[in-house]
């Protein structure tokens, strides 16, 4: 049974963080346009969903392969671009290539080269981000940022895969601490997008969540990833 209570409160929250990172936005000297807002749909059931896509959300982001995929035929997706945020098995590829628009957490020339197989098996050209670990925690995935041009210029030689900017999650922290992290990480991102190397367009920088989504607009994020803030605690079953 739906709970409309909940409907409503997630979209108010939805417009309510919306407002937040067009502001957050604007005091960073940006235009309000210039940065996406993610909604990220882990454990969230399709008709919480809808009623966000239905508001005009235009861009979800799930974790699991087999979450999405057993729910995206219920979901309102016309016009909605889709991500995959979590961390990818090689294993889980062929279930997730074509399924999604962009896979957000590629951390090693080995699922890269994969994905690169898949797509060009089936046609496609997949677009990716490369996933680093800002902050060098033993408990994530990512590349190193000490590693990451070893890895965009080896993903760069492969076919079926197009790299489209950078993502992260620094380490849980302070504001001030959190806009370290996301400065250091533009600073990798600009670099990068200053080589102008083929087959790399560094366009996205997805940094930000829903504790630390604005002090990432400031440092210069264009895609923020935002879950429990619109949709409430997640609810693990």
């Amino acid at each position: 049974m739906i709970d409309e209570a909940r409907v409503g409160a997630t979209v108010d929250n939805y417009r309510r963080i919306k407002d937040r990172v067009m502001e957050a936005a604007v005091k960073a000297g940006r235009k309000p346009e210039e940065v996406r807002l993610m909604c990220v749909t882990k454990t969230i059931e399709a008709e919480y969903i809808n009623p966000v896509l239905d508001d005009g959300a235009d861009l979800i982001g799930e974790n699991r392969v087999q979450e999405y995929l057993g729910k995206k035929d219920s979901l309102h997706l016309d016009g909605v671009e889709k991500h995959l945020i979590g961390h990818l098995q090689t294993n889980k590829v062929k279930q997730i290539v074509g399924e999604v628009d962009m896979i957000q957490s590629v951390d090693s020339l080995k699922l890269a080269k994969e994905i690169s197989k898949v797509s060009v098996n089936r046609g496609l050209v997949s677009k990716v981000l490369l996933e680093v670990n800002i902050g060098n925690e033993e408990s994530k995935s990512g590349v190193s940022a000490d590693c990451l041009e070893e890895l965009v210029c080896g993903v760069a030689q492969l076919e079926g895969i197009k790299v489209k900017g950078l993502m992260t999650i620094p380490p849980i922290c302070d504001e001030n601490e959190a806009r370290k992290y996301f400065s250091l990480m533009y600073k990798r991102f600009i670099d990068i997008r200053d080589k102008n190397l083929d087959n790399i367009d560094m366009e996205i920088l997805s940094m930000g969540m829903s504790g630390d989504f604005e002090a990432a607009v400031y440092e210069g994020s264009n895609l923020v990833r935002v879950g429990s803030a619109i949709f409430g605690a997640r609810r693990y079953f």
